[in-house]
């Protein structure tokens, strides 16, 4: 009688989940969506290109340390080369840290700049204020 009286509770329980009268929590929705894309915003890789025949891929990682200079950003690629960047204090942006290569940087979007050094090409975040932009 146990069986016959869960069997129905549970019938009850998804005959109501599938109630064409209730909707999805977009709100819930956006949250959970943000939630994982701050995850996997927070595990330190980037989508990158290494090499003039290569296409983008959350394959680089990223290694942030402060200068005199401004940040120091390390990029790492997944066969052990790296290349060094330098977010500027001065307003100049990112550039190459080190090497003869300038740095070639371009918005993509609102919130993302691409870098080309070379054949490489990494992808960042925007991290300055929109208004920070207009003064530049």
């Amino acid at each position: 009688m146990s069986t016959r009286i869960s069997s129905a509770l549970l019938f009850a329980t998804v005959a109501a989940a599938c109630s064409p009268e209730q909707t999805a929590n977009t709100q819930v929705l956006a949250n959970v969506e943000a939630a994982q894309d701050q995850e996997a915003a927070d595990d330190g890789l980037i989508n990158c290109a290494v090499g003039a025949a290569a296409t983008l891929s959350r394959v680089c990682s990223v290694e942030r340390q402060d200068s005199d200079r401004g940040l120091l950003l390390t990029v790492r690629h997944p066969d052990g080369g790296f290349r060094r960047l330098l977010v500027t204090k001065d307003g100049h942006g990112v550039v190459a840290a080190d090497g003869a290569q300038q740095a070639q940087v371009t918005l993509v979007g609102t919130n993302e700049i691409e870098v080309a050094l070379g054949d490489d090409i990494y992808r960042l975040p925007v991290t300055v204020k929109p208004t920070d932009l207009k003064r530049q």
